[in-house]
């Protein structure tokens, strides 16, 4: 098989123009064509009247080797490779060491231990949250009564904070064993649909998400894998080795409880500050690393769609339009567009009470009215939050204390039309655009919960965005705050065998541990981390 790339195509081919355009790329003749594959399917929509679809194909050729020959410089013509996921141990015959154990199960911690699962390792997976049903309910709780279980929330539970995203399953990570694959394939054997195989911006949706995770934890108990919810971790029993390194005994759980274990992959997500405060303090290496900080901005869905499709918006074919926007401001600051949302909803997304986070939100139809995105400003902590590995942690606690006082304490989100933002005055009603945030948006002044270098900085961006995309900076469309989960404020430090540098035993993975972002990059991670465990298992 050889795969060809970039095959253009108008929007409105019909399905039979695919066989002669393949064969007019590769100068063959119609006979030597056995068939082809949908590999991946995207747009290019640099003219946005004549949008375009751009497809890459597997195919199935009489002579390859003469194909290969003649266009052997071009770059979108090459054997196609082989993708299938080879687990590189299994577990050895009459094993009966600890069992490794998972905390967090979200979209690392889900891979980690389904990987350790197929491999034969039986592990524990803990997660102080509750099943992805009951953690739904919970987080409905937030969004329409305003009550928050700190416990269980769109931060901690089954499927992690992607269960309540867009549910994007794609990243700029380089996958040279095609783990991604792995991963999509896994998400299709759960219930996943097929499409996410051959889009080039596949995503999936909350009420999608739900049942999958369902599907690939009755997978894991099916292989000896072991659940427990609520069950937090509060500490680690360490043993003191040569060179000053420790390595892990054991967790010390919130219940009193205790679970031996050698080797822990710690998944616990972007949120879980108090694992974060316990590991610093038991001396685990531990950095603060750059996020980002701002708000959300909303716009009806048709605008997004005609600045970037024009006549072509609607087209089925195309679905909903999306944007990546950035701009480097003259106080050095950057602005940039941050996990954009077609057809979603902004979310409440706080993990502790007194505190409003902003996240979006987006179904497998993505039919809301608004499209939404994160507009953040990218700080780091030499500049913005000095004083240690944690003190990302306190400056994120204290934009979203007073977003939370600003929005009137009651969990309501504080909001600002553009045009008043951009006028320096405070918001006292919005306009034509309904924000979606649950519990509700309070109209104010966004500048008494961001940083002024922050807020400038978005000021001078939204007209800029606005020359790319129309209307972006209509008066009407409407930001509410804060966002400051954008990554993880931490990064605990692990090295080329994804250990903890100086606790062995301890695995770092994931978002929360700095080694992630998103859905995809999350769940490679795990599986990365898992084979890792496996190895040094294996290895004694």
């Amino acid at each position: 098989m050889l795969r060809l790339s970039g095959l253009y195509l108008p929007l409105d081919h019909p399905p039979e123009a695919i066989a002669p355009a393949i064969c007019a790329r590769l100068g063959i003749a119609p006979a030597d064509l056995r068939g082809y594959t949908l590999y991946r399917r995207g747009n290019d929509a640099r003219r946005r009247n004549a949008v375009q679809l751009v497809y890459t194909f597997d195919v199935d050729l009489a002579d390859e080797s003469d194909v290969l020959a003649r266009l052997s410089g071009d770059k979108d013509v090459r054997p196609t490779p082989d993708m299938t996921y080879r687990p590189p141990v299994t577990v050895p015959a009459g094993w009966s060491a600890k069992r490794p154990v998972v905390i967090g199960a979200g979209p690392c911690g889900l891979f980690a231990g389904l990987i350790l699962a197929q491999m034969g390792f039986r592990p524990i997976i803990l997660d102080r949250g509750k099943a992805v049903r009951e953690r739904t309910k919970d987080t409905w709780g937030l969004w329409r009564r305003g009550v928050l279980d700190p416990d269980s929330n769109v931060q901690f539970g089954e499927g992690g904070a992607g269960t309540f995203s867009d549910g994007k399953l794609y990243c700029r990570v380089k996958d040279p064993r095609f783990l991604g694959r792995k991963v999509l394939e896994e998400f299709v054997r759960a219930g996943a649909p097929d499409d996410i195989l051959w889009e080039a911006h596949p995503h999936i949706g909350t009420f999608r998400l739900v049942s999958m995770v369902e599907s690939m934890r009755a997978q894991i108990e099916s292989l000896g894998g072991e659940y427990r919810w609520q069950t937090r971790v509060d500490d680690l029993e360490l043993e003191r080795i040569a060179d000053g390194h420790r390595r892990v005994r054991g967790l010390h759980l919130h219940d009193g409880g205790f679970l031996e274990a050698d080797h822990v992959v710690l998944a616990v997500g972007h949120s879980a500050r108090p694992t974060f405060e316990m590991l610093h303090a038991r001396g685990v290496h531990i950095e603060a690393k750059p996020f980002s900080i701002g708000v959300r901005i909303e716009h009806p869905q048709g605008w997004i769609d005609r600045a970037r499709f024009g006549a072509c918006a609607g087209h089925p074919d195309l679905g909903p339009a999306a944007y990546s926007l950035s701009h480097h401001c003259a106080n050095g600051r950057t602005v940039y567009s941050f996990c954009m949302c077609p057809g979603g909803r902004v979310v409440a997304a706080t993990s502790e009470e007194g505190r409003v986070v902003t996240n979006g939100m987006s179904q497998y139809s993505r039919a809301e009215f608004n499209a939404n995105s994160g507009l953040v400003v990218a700080i780091d902590p030499a500049r913005d939050y000095p004083g240690g590995p944690l003190a990302g942690i306190a400056f994120q606690r204290h934009w979203e204390s007073l977003a939370y006082v600003t929005g009137g304490s009651s969990y309501h989100a504080p909001g600002q039309r553009v045009g008043d933002f951009l006028a320096q005055r405070p918001s006292t009603a919005l306009g034509a655009v309904t924000p979606s945030y649950q519990p509700g948006v309070t109209p104010t002044d966004l500048a008494q919960c961001l940083p002024d270098y922050a807020i400038e900085a978005i000021r001078e961006a939204l007209p800029v965005f606005g020359r790319q995309i129309a209307r972006y900076d209509d008066p009407d469309a409407v930001m509410t705050g804060v966002e400051t989960r954008t990554s993880s404020p931490i990064r605990i430090t692990r090295g080329a065998d994804f250990q903890s540098l100086n606790c062995d035993g301890l695995f770092p993975a994931g978002e929360g541990a700095g080694y992630a972002g998103g859905i995809l990059s999350a769940a490679i991670d795990g599986i990365k981390v898992a084979e890792a465990v496996a190895a040094r298992i294996v290895a004694g």
